[in-house]
């Protein structure tokens, strides 16, 4: 394996090459002799061209003081800086800004160490200790770790085993809403010129509710108007028509899904329905939400609705789509924030209402 020669000392690499210039000289390869060292063919050449002429040889191979600017910082002092960036926030240490930036990095070290680096001299530090600029994720402040933890290691394995031993089904359900006049995604455009995009007159809407698991299974239903317990209860009736298995089905903490209609209900189907509740402020631990921005992905690359097209129309086509292609709605459970699910070890036999 070649290696990186700024992995070695000065004085190591002057050795090496008063060593490599003494086998060279005696007509040992320089591409053998650079193998030997672990090095690229080229380092041997160079070795050997500057050496090479009059009034040089081993001189010209021995290391030189280097002329740029010592750095202000110890690699000591750089490790810190890496150690106190890795996994935390600016908030910790009295900032008002939960990003690193490279303002507040400079503040920071200038703060820890009384040392005063310009934003380029910062930025070249954190590209050398392995920093990059990245977008965050957003998460709610309310989001519980412990909760979500509690969640994937105890609460959601109790339920696919008390699932597998019932020979039920767990579905996961939410609800979406979709407009005429949504734009979806990004577009090129020239920098800095925000590109306008020109959307139908028409304000159609529509909502819609869909449950999905694991084994490719996927039951949706459109419905007009805001979300409430009467029109939970009567989507769930309609999931539940002629459904031969019991479902285990898990949804968001919306007020809708808690009202006492909806626990009257599921009540009534004497254990046929089973509802439990994600932790607040986690929708990505339900691979439903990965069925929406799929759907309406795929809903925008079709463009406008045309003269006389119905919404209506657009989101059953698209739904339907999903609906006939079982290895699609399992490929939404192989998402790293819904591997949990498969990592519960559920039940896999193909499932039919």
């Amino acid at each position: 394996m070649k290696k990186d020669g700024r992995s070695y000392s000065h004085e190591t690499l002057e050795q090496f090459r008063m060593l490599a210039i003494d086998r060279i000289r005696q007509n040992e390869s320089p591409a053998r002799v650079a193998q030997s060292f672990g090095m690229h063919r080229s380092w041997g050449y160079r070795v050997a061209k500057q050496a090479a002429g009059r009034g040089h040889g081993k001189r010209a191979l021995k290391s030189t003081v280097g002329t740029g600017r010592p750095r202000k910082l110890t690699a000591t002092q750089e490790r810190e800086v890496f150690r106190s960036m890795d996994g935390k926030h600016p908030h910790q240490y009295g900032f008002d800004f939960a990003l690193w930036t490279r303002a507040i990095v400079a503040a920071f070290i200038k703060e820890r160490f009384d040392v005063c680096l310009s934003l380029a001299s910062v930025g070249t530090m954190l590209a050398r200790l392995g920093l990059t600029v990245q977008k965050p994720l957003k998460r709610a402040y309310q989001r519980s770790p412990e909760a979500i933890t509690e969640w994937k290691e105890q609460i959601f394995p109790s339920i696919a085993s008390q699932a597998k031993l019932e020979g039920a089904d767990i579905y996961f359900w939410d609800e979406s809403g979709f407009r005429a006049d949504s734009v979806y995604g990004k577009t090129w455009a020239v920098k800095g010129q925000t590109p306008v995009v020109k959307v139908p007159g028409q304000r159609q809407s529509i909502s819609a509710a869909s449950a999905v698991n694991s084994k490719g299974g996927f039951w949706f239903a459109t419905y007009q108007g805001a979300m409430d317990g009467e029109v939970f209860v009567e989507l769930l009736k309609k999931m539940m028509y002629r459904r031969k298995k019991s479902i285990h089905l898990v949804v968001d903490g919306l007020p809708a899904h808690k009202r006492l209609i909806v626990k009257e209900y599921v009540q009534s189907t004497q254990g046929k329905l089973t509802m439990h509740f994600l932790p607040g402020y986690a929708p990505d631990l339900n691979p439903d939400e990965l069925v929406w921005s799929h759907a309406k992905r795929s809903a925008s690359k079709r463009g406008p609705l045309k003269t006389g097209e119905k919404m209506q129309a657009r989101v059953d086509a698209e739904l339907n789509k999903i609906k006939g292609n079982p290895a699609l709605v399992r490929q939404f459970f192989k998402h790293p924030t819904v591997s949990y699910i498969s990592d519960s070890r559920v039940n896999r036999q193909e499932t039919k209402p």
